[in-house]
């Protein structure tokens, strides 16, 4: 990986970052933030993985990264932002895709990301496995994709955050079937998986994410599957406001201008200066 190194408060890595992935069978793209003590220094950094990462740009993540280290609000942690291939095949839940198929691959994105990506950023980059807050997040689809991998691997990941996660994944159509107990597939995977000690999480949605109401209870789906998995949560013994951090955004959107905002919520949450 040969990288060309711009001198910032945060120093973006840009130039040819790439590396092939066997269980995807493609080239993954991927964007590098450094602090920029990382040349000046010998020490170990927490990490951010972020799905989406072609979106760093209109997140405003590099300017977002070094206001709040220079504010002293975050700890300097390197970030890398993974550019998204199939979103609707490698983003999901790795142990089940939904009723329409979708997300076949995603078991093959968490195998790329625990056993090619995490390895070869171990080698090459001075990553502090041992921070406690080294965290993984994402966006939508990639926000699920995020939460069931980072569930799921908490040797690894001790923060999980959740952007208008499409939570609404589900084995059953919408219809007179549907029950939302038995055919949400992650809030499933939340009651087959034990209590994990240090895991914490964020999740964000905005009151304007969507105008579905499948139930009719007066609040939009992405609130009700978002509270609904915070509930899943909570009966495993995770504890709201020490473990589980929820952000709504009033007039927020399903889009990259409200997750910009929402941005350095999260990161002062999860990299908080000690």
């Amino acid at each position: 990986m040969l990288f060309r190194k711009t001198i910032a408060p945060v120093l973006q890595v840009e130039g040819d970052s790439s590396m092939y992935s066997s269980a995807l069978k493609r080239q993954v793209v991927m964007e590098l933030f450094l602090p920029s003590s990382y040349p000046l220094s010998k020490r170990k950094y927490p990490f951010l993985i972020l799905n989406d990462g072609q979106d760093a740009e209109a997140l405003r993540l590099k300017q977002t990264l070094s206001r709040t280290t220079r504010n002293g609000q975050m700890q300097e942690i390197i970030v890398f932002a993974i550019h998204a291939g199939d979103r609707m095949q490698e983003y999901g839940v790795a142990s089940q895709p939904d009723f329409k198929k979708r997300g076949a691959k995603a078991k093959l994105y968490s195998r790329f990301i625990i056993d090619e990506l995490i390895p070869m950023l171990t080698e090459n980059f001075r990553l502090d496995m041992n921070s406690g807050c080294n965290a993984i997040a994402g966006f939508s689809l990639g926000g699920l994709s995020a939460f069931d991998i980072g569930l799921k691997h908490p040797e690894i990941f001790q923060r999980i955050g959740v952007f208008s996660g499409s939570l609404w994944w589900r084995s059953s159509a919408y219809g007179d079937a549907f029950d939302e107990m038995k055919h949400r597939i992650i809030h499933n995977v939340v009651r087959s998986t034990p209590y994990k000690e240090g895991l914490k999480f964020w999740f964000e949605t905005g009151t304007n994410d969507e105008t579905a109401d499948r139930n009719r209870n007066g609040i939009i789906d992405s609130i009700d599957d978002t509270l609904d998995l915070i509930v899943e949560l909570t009966k495993k013994g995770y504890r709201p406001y020490q473990d589980i951090e929820y952000v709504e955004i009033e007039n927020g959107n399903h889009n990259q201008q409200t997750w910009a905002k929402a941005l350095p919520l999260f990161l002062k949450w999860g990299f908080e200066n000690q």
